[in-house]
């Protein structure tokens, strides 16, 4: 069960930092909209992009979530995607995400196909 401190910064309309690994080793970071339910933290992303393929080649991330009304409150969870979800499941995900930061339906053009990556914690963090 993902601890719930964690879960409502998550569930908010708060950012978190997400993080892969390349191919070659190294990290890489990206700002991304974030979710979660009672388990798991969830990412939304496309199959093309390049953090698609570093989980699907390493599914060790790291995701800070940090509250837009105070920034020194966050949770760091590190985990593993564990599940991968596509199709309608995943595109009316990305439309309630979009209704959470901006108000309104998805309006960008989906190049490939939405995914919802399911990170399982294995460890969290809380500060603030």
């Amino acid at each position: 069960m993902l601890d719930q401190r964690a879960r409502d910064l998550a569930q908010g309309a708060n950012f978190a930092a997400f993080t892969t690994i390349l191919p070659d080793g190294q990290p890489s970071t990206h700002v991304m909209w974030v979710d979660a339910d009672d388990d798991h933290v969830l990412i939304n992303t496309e199959v093309h992009r390049q953090k698609f393929r570093n989980v699907s080649g390493d599914p060790r991330v790291a995701v800070t979530v940090i509250d837009a009304a105070s920034p020194y409150r966050y949770a760091e969870i590190r985990g593993r995607v564990t599940r991968k979800v596509t199709g309608d499941e995943a595109r009316r995900h990305v439309d309630r995400l979009s209704e959470k930061y901006t108000g309104a339906p998805y309006a960008a053009a989906i190049e490939s196909e939405r995914v919802i990556l399911e990170i399982t914690p294995e460890r969290v963090l809380f500060r603030g």
